[in-house]
């Protein structure tokens, strides 16, 4: 079993990837601004610190097999992640993606397509940034896991399709994956690597 850090461990995608890391007996050090919510739970150890406090951070993530982190783009820089787990001494960084950087059927970027919402486009294109960043990276074994279009919170099923750098769609012309399935595809990737410094995308 793996010393997993999650970085956001309270938000949607975190507490999810938080659920299927405990579910598979994994060890988990559950990172966030306020750990309140989560509470005393076995195999889990709360470390309640900003961020962008680079020497907390790197006290938090070292001695850890693997890094997950389900951060905002917008507000936590590629480099205040990446630095601090290098610095700590981890190979491992797995990062919570967006699907704004992921590739129409036309080979167009999802976040230049006419009609992206407004109100995404700070947060896709930090992500599609950080993203960059990571492509240029010599030192981390990374992987950077894209969601569908629609990320939502609906069941665990388990059921699922695997993609590389294009949106996936369903055969209703939906892209969507859930929370806990999309932690699934990250749990497994950090069980049995198969996107070691690439990009991939998981969708219905």
């Amino acid at each position: 079993m793996s010393k997993i850090a999650i970085i956001g461990a309270t938000g949607r995608a975190g507490s999810q990837l938080l659920e299927e890391a405990l579910r598979r007996g994994h060890s988990v050090t559950a990172i966030a601004r306020n750990t309140a919510k989560i509470g005393e739970r076995a195999g889990v150890v709360s470390k309640q610190l900003d961020v962008l406090d680079s020497e907390a951070l790197i006290a938090a993530v070292a001695d850890h097999d693997v890094v997950i982190s389900a951060a905002h783009f917008a507000t936590v820089p590629a480099d205040k992640i990446i630095a601090p787990v290098k610095a700590a001494g981890v190979k491992r960084l797995l990062v919570v993606g967006g699907a704004g950087s992921l590739l129409l059927p036309d080979n167009s970027r999802v976040i230049d397509s006419d009609g992206f919402p407004e109100e995404y486009l700070a947060e896709a294109t930090a992500g599609a940034l950080f993203l960059d960043v990571l492509r240029n990276e010599q030192d981390l074994d990374w992987t950077f896991l894209s969601p569908s279009a629609e990320f939502v919170e609906t069941e665990r099923t388990g059921e699922f399709r695997v993609g590389k750098d294009h949106l996936l769609f369903d055969n209703t012309g939906r892209s969507w994956i859930s929370f806990a399935d999309y932690a699934i595809a990250m749990i497994d990737e950090v069980e049995t690597p198969q996107f070691s410094r690439t990009r991939f995308t998981v969708g219905y």
